[in-house]
């Protein structure tokens, strides 16, 4: 994937140092909130428009497929993500792409392949805990 040159901005800079610096995959409102610190005076549609203008750059990925809002993570490479149904937070997995899959895919797509998203849906450890802490207190 290509990325264009963007014209720099202060503000989008913090926005890619934030999301480098954060592995929770935060939604726009979160690096609305965390930039605001910095910059007081940034609205919610500038965050918006440059975690757009990124997306669109390749220099972040953009991750649509969350139910809810869109979740951002600056990591664009390669890999797996977990989400949590009860609490909707996104964990990376820290497994290897698998190479059987991406070749499966890529000889029965009926077309090039060039990137693909794999996300596994389950209770996250802290949700499954909550939960069976509530069960015995009950």
């Amino acid at each position: 994937m290509e990325m264009k040159t963007t014209k720099y901005s202060k503000q989008r800079e913090a926005i890619k140092t934030f999301l480098d610096g954060n592995h929770g995959h935060p939604t726009a409102d979160e690096v609305y909130a965390a930039i605001r610190r910095q910059f007081p005076n940034i609205s919610l549609g500038t965050v918006y428009r440059n975690l757009n203008q990124l997306a669109e750059n390749g220099e972040i990925r953009k991750m649509s497929y969350v139910s809810g809002p869109d979740h951002f993570d600056y990591n664009t490479s390669q890999h797996y993500h977990f989400i949590c149904r009860d609490c909707g937070r996104v964990y990376d997995m820290p497994v290897e792409t698998m190479e059987l899959i991406d070749n499966a895919i890529r000889e029965h797509a009926p077309g090039e392949v060039d990137s693909h998203d794999l996300v596994f849906y389950g209770n996250c450890t802290d949700c499954l805990k909550r939960h069976k802490d509530a069960d015995m207190q009950q």
